[in-house]
């Protein structure tokens, strides 16, 4: 059971944690408990919640020694420091081999304990410029989702905490998994993180001009070598009206996106079957085990048959 710890501060908001513990703290019925989730902070007792009331936490900051994964959901204000008895835990956490997570003004508390340095990172982007202004050796990234190091990893504000928490479930757990829990949630199951935080707003010819067909139709034939010029004259655009049109639809290239999808594709048959690899790459459009293994190291952070031992549920032979 992996144990998640959330440090919770005042005055606390309440949709941040509740990212975290929607993720991680609810049973479902039907899907297999592998989280234990907890709250802690520095002072137990009443902790003021931005909503107007308060909540009682129990636990103090020894309870981060026991977890697994730390998620700071927030951090207001951020002007304001934490004390070395934090920084000290988080710290303390980081070295021992938990994950340190942070959602919206959280990375602050992780920028003040030295997590980010040197490193990408991001928070809502409202406040990425007070980030990288108060700490020059984060390298503040304002558009993505999430950034995810392994043992760090700093998301965006709002929703794109959950996102982030699904991206550390489809590591953890597999995507099968995640999807699960997703679909629990009636959440998608995955945006990259690389996407961007806000869209430019539609052109008012494209208010109409929906994606949604052409991703239903590109979801259906992953097997084929589908390119953009195929998706843009299937939509009956050009591709630089297509271009346009995914980047304020969805925040990327219409080529990002394609490989993203098969690359969900891939995990899933590598966790629900026992295909060869050539398999594997051919229904999903990658044309050979030599390209799925490139851009599913390159994507996922190991390789093809490393995911597939860590998470392969079906003894069957998948065929």
């Amino acid at each position: 059971m992996h144990r998640v710890v959330a440090l919770v501060h005042p005055p606390q908001s309440t949709f941040e944690l509740g990212c975290a513990a929607e993720v991680f703290g609810i049973e479902r019925r039907g899907i297999p408990a592998r989280y234990a989730f907890g709250v802690c902070t520095e002072h137990p007792g009443p902790v003021p919640t931005l909503a107007g009331y308060d909540m009682l936490v129990t636990d103090g900051l020894a309870a981060l020694d026991r977890a697994d994964t730390v998620v700071v959901p927030g951090w207001l204000p951020t002007e304001e420091a934490p004390s070395p008895a934090v920084v000290r835990a988080l710290r303390r956490a980081h070295q021992r081999g938990a994950r340190v997570v942070s959602i919206c003004s959280g990375a602050f508390a992780l920028a003040h304990a030295g997590l980010l340095n040197g490193r990408r990172a991001t928070t809502h982007w409202a406040r990425a410029g007070e980030l990288a202004d108060r700490f020059p050796d984060v390298q503040v990234d304002p558009d993505v989702l999430y950034v995810d190091h392994g043992d760090t990893a700093t998301s965006a504000g709002s929703g794109a905490g959950i996102d982030l928490c699904l991206h550390l479930v489809r590591g953890d757990q597999g995507a099968g998994y995640a999807a699960q829990v997703a679909r629990s949630m009636v959440m998608p199951p995955h945006r990259e993180g690389g996407q961007l935080q806000y869209s430019a707003p539609p052109h008012p010819v494209q208010i109409d001009g929906s994606l949604a067909p052409l991703l239903e139709w590109v979801t259906g034939r992953l097997d084929e070598p589908l390119s953009v010029e195929e998706l843009a004259a299937h939509a009956g655009l050009s591709a630089r009206t297509l271009a346009r049109r995914f980047a304020d639809q969805l925040g990327v290239s219409p080529g990002q996106w394609l490989l993203a999808q098969r690359i969900a594709a891939s995990r899933e048959l590598l966790e629900s079957s026992a295909l060869p690899l050539e398999a594997v790459a051919r229904r999903v459009g990658l044309s050979s085990a030599t390209n799925l293994r490139r851009r599913f190291l390159r994507a996922v952070g190991t390789t093809p048959g490393a995911y597939r031992r860590a998470f392969r549920t079906d003894p069957g032979d998948g065929h």
